[in-house]
């Protein structure tokens, strides 16, 4: 199957930005569940432009600074991470200590096994088992 490009010239998602204060212990935090840092550059005045990506897929989460002395409020992210096992992947990251879910939800088909984790700022992000 082949994509015809966008009328508007778009392709695909680079980034998800999470707006996050305290940026080392995000990057620490995603780092111990095996995402890596790729970018990590400072910016107007005093910001850190900080990217951290799954191993694997291209899109990854800039860790950004919230624009202007604005308090972060903890958000559902909409952000979706694959694994292969979603019980091993509970069990591991709830080993580490990640806020998880206390179990794994299973809805039934279409919907695929799936759990919530919180990063260090509140955010929520989902797992779900794609085999």
């Amino acid at each position: 199957m082949t994509s015809a490009p966008s009328m508007t010239g778009l392709r695909s998602i680079s980034l998800v930005c999470v707006p996050t204060v305290e940026q080392d212990k995000a990057v620490a935090f995603y780092e111990s569940i095996g995402f890596e840092k790729r970018t990590d550059e400072p910016f107007a005045g005093g910001y850190r432009w900080i990217e951290v990506y799954p191993p694997e897929g291209g899109t990854g989460i800039a860790l950004a600074p919230p624009p202007g002395p604005a308090e972060i409020e903890p958000m559902q992210t909409g952000i979706t991470l694959i694994t292969s096992d979603v019980d091993a992947t509970h069990a591991a990251m709830k080993e580490r200590g990640v806020d998880v879910d206390a179990e794994v939800s299973r809805m039934g088909e279409p919907v695929p096994p799936m759990f919530w984790f919180r990063d260090p700022t509140g955010h929520t992000l989902m797992v779900v088992e794609q085999p």
